[in-house]
């Protein structure tokens, strides 16, 4: 399965990444036989995971393969996002790869089908009696026309709570204008509290940038505390451009992913995990292509971890191998549990 695709890459990126979709749903994914180590069960934020790798939003965007996705290996799954209404994001091209820079720039736009559809399919996963072991969360997203965007997520919290396992704010997509600019204080403040009149009993995170200045992270890391958000998702893409790119697609606009995203994520979770200290839970993604950098990731103040960009070059084995590897390290440094390894650099 990881040499099929492999192949894909030299397809169009988004015929691949729908080919893809579809043979996981018509079950080619490979299926996980053998438990995770016990060394990497942990709870994040009430949730209990049998390990920390999940799979980040952007993959499944529409809740069409969240079984799938867990039997490949995820301990967790991120569907979406999804908006309140149908949309088609922007137009094409809009997704690029990064071959020789192990990365991808997108410029997306919440493409998804919607409310009502992923709402359909997270009941039917809920109530399948075959439901794969891991957890299944959703990423939530504001429709680019929308006039209120902050009542688009109240508006999908309410809609969705029951049928899934957390849920995910996500202010931090580069690719619908105007969304980063909810976090800032002001207007973070009015959709976390939005968020709160509505949320059920599952936890939700916040998933916000790399790009964010000291400033900002700390009055971020005060609106969550204020509003009693469950925990943080550091980061999401990038807009700005190393100077080690290499690629012909480097210029392209959109937020970048994968390797080059690497430093920059980990020095923002570093920072989050410093001004919040050592309960907030945390999900650390971004440049992850490794058991090591995973485990790093874990090191500098990640509760779990999250990965998608490196699964395009290296294919969905990937999941079991970062977990298997991640036991192997945690237990050569001498720590019984995960949790006993995280923010030990900080």
């Amino acid at each position: 399965m990881d040499q099929l695709a492999r192949l894909l890459t030299y397809l169009p990126a988004e015929t691949a990444h729908r080919t893809a979709l579809m043979g996981l749903k018509s079950g080619l994914g490979p299926k996980v036989r053998t438990p995770a180590a016990p060394v990497l069960a942990t709870v994040l934020a009430g949730l209990e995971l049998n390990h920390p790798v999940g799979l980040a939003a952007g993959f499944d965007k529409n809740a069409e393969t969240p079984e799938a996705l867990l039997n490949v290996g995820f301990g967790f799954v991120e569907v979406g996002a999804v908006t309140p209404r149908p949309q088609s994001g922007n137009p094409r091209p809009r997704l690029f790869r990064l071959r020789s820079d192990r990365a991808i720039i997108n410029r997306m736009g919440f493409n998804n089908k919607g409310l009502d559809v992923v709402k359909i399919r997270l009941a039917a996963h809920r109530d399948s009696p075959a439901r794969a072991d891991g957890l299944v969360g959703v990423n939530l997203g504001a429709n680019k026309d929308s006039k209120d965007r902050a009542g688009d997520y109240a508006l999908l919290l309410k809609a969705l709570s029951g049928l899934a396992d957390f849920f995910t704010v996500n202010i931090s997509s580069p690719n619908t204008l105007g969304l980063r600019a909810l976090q800032s204080e002001e207007a973070l403040d009015d959709v976390l509290r939005r968020v709160n009149d509505t949320r059920g009993v599952e936890p939700v995170f916040l998933k916000v940038a790399p790009d964010l200045t000291t400033a900002g992270i700390e009055a971020i890391v005060t609106a969550v505390d204020t509003h009693h958000l469950s925990g943080l998702i550091v980061s999401n893409t990038t807009l700005e451009r190393p100077d080690t790119l290499k690629s012909r697609h480097k210029d392209k606009k959109g937020g970048l992913s994968g390797a080059p995203l690497k430093a920059k994520s980990t020095q923002a979770l570093r920072t989050f995990r410093r001004l919040a200290g050592p309960d907030l839970p945390i999900i650390g993604v971004g440049g992850i292509d490794s058991a090591e950098s995973a485990y790093a990731r874990i090191r500098a103040g990640a509760n779990a971890i999250q990965l998608y960009t490196a699964l395009v070059y290296q294919g969905p084995g990937l999941a079991l191998r970062i977990r298997d590897g991640l036991a192997r390290l945690l237990r050569a440094d001498g720590f019984e549990r995960l949790s006993d390894a995280v923010g030990v650099d900080i």
